[in-house]
Formats: C-alpha cells, structure tokens, sequence
C-alpha cells in the first residue's frame, strides 16, 4: 500500500510539471538593489606626495616642541602607604584555640583577622556557651574573639552545635539507637 501512496503522491506532484516552470521562467524577474558607488582610489602620486609632508621637518613646530618642559617623579614613593597595608596583622589578632593536629595536612594558622573565627575558635565558644551560658556571656565571647556583639548573640541564636534529635520509630520492632 505505501508503493502505491508514493506513487500516487509523486504524480501529483509530477502534474503539469512543464506549465508551472515555463511560466515561473517567463515571469519578470525583480530588479536588483542598486550598486553603492565606491570612493575612487587615490592616485599614487598623492600617497608619496602625503609621506614626504610627514616626513619633512616642521621648524615652527619643533620650537614649540623644544619649550616643553616634563618633570616626573616617582608616584609610588610621593604617595602616602596605609599603615593598614603595610602592616596587615594590625588588623588580626592571635589564635585563641587550635587542634592539636593539623587536620587533613593544612597549614596550621597562628593568627585569624579580627571578626573572624576559625571553627575550631567557634565549636569551641559554642559548646561552653551551650554548657555554660552563664560563664560564656555573648558579651565574653565577642570580646575574648574580637566580634561583634550583634554578630555573636545571632551567632549563639540560629547556630546551635551538637543538638542531636532522637525520633522514635513508629513501629515497635524497628532498631532504636541507645542514648546512654
């Protein structure tokens, strides 16, 4: 059945085939755009004419040139240098807590900028501030870390370490890990 489409189809699309191009080939064809009209070329003469100009000596502009006087100095060594960029451990403060072992081979810091903490300065401050809240002040540890106190109270606010949530199973057969 699909021969007899396609044979069917191509002699529909075969009907009249000769018609339809003599009469597309007769049709009047559309005028082409306009050609854009180039510049005509310069004749040589008037290129070697323009690099002798250039090079030709001109006395008036150079007496100009020979009044201009330039005096430079060194910009690095006017400009005044930040005690802040020369000296950038003045805005860091000496490391409070570390491990006692350099994890995972990284170099062990000795000083963190000042409203910084390293993580083991952090779980440090917040588990005495979990265990002992009235020791370890908000204002005690952003003084002892050199933070901000708005930072430190939503530090101690909305990070809470070592929570640790037991949900019971809700059938009884299911394994149950021990708290004790």
């Amino acid at each position: 059945f699909s021969n007899m489409g396609a044979r069917v189809v191509r002699m529909f699309r075969n009907f009249n085939l000769e018609n339809r191009v003599h009469r597309e080939i007769s049709r009047e064809k559309p005028l082409p755009a306009p050609r854009h009209a180039a510049a005509p070329r310069p004749p040589p003469l008037l290129c070697v004419s323009a690099a002798e100009t250039v090079n030709q000596k001109n006395d008036p502009l150079l007496a100009l040139l020979r009044t201009v006087y330039v005096q430079s100095t060194d910009p690095a060594a006017a400009a005044e240098v930040s005690p802040q960029k020369t000296r950038p451990y003045l805005n860091r403060r000496p490391l409070k807590f570390s491990l006692p072992v350099a994890p995972y081979g990284m170099v062990e810091l000795t000083d963190v900028p000042k409203g910084k903490l390293t993580i083991a300065e952090a779980l440090k401050a917040l588990g005495g501030h979990q265990q002992q809240p009235q020791t370890w002040t908000p204002e005690k540890i952003a003084q002892d870390y050199s933070l901000d106190l708005k930072d430190t109270k939503d530090l101690l606010e909305f990070f809470i370490p070592f929570e640790v949530k037991i949900i019971p199973p809700k059938t009884e057969n299911a394994k149950q890990i021990n708290s004790s």
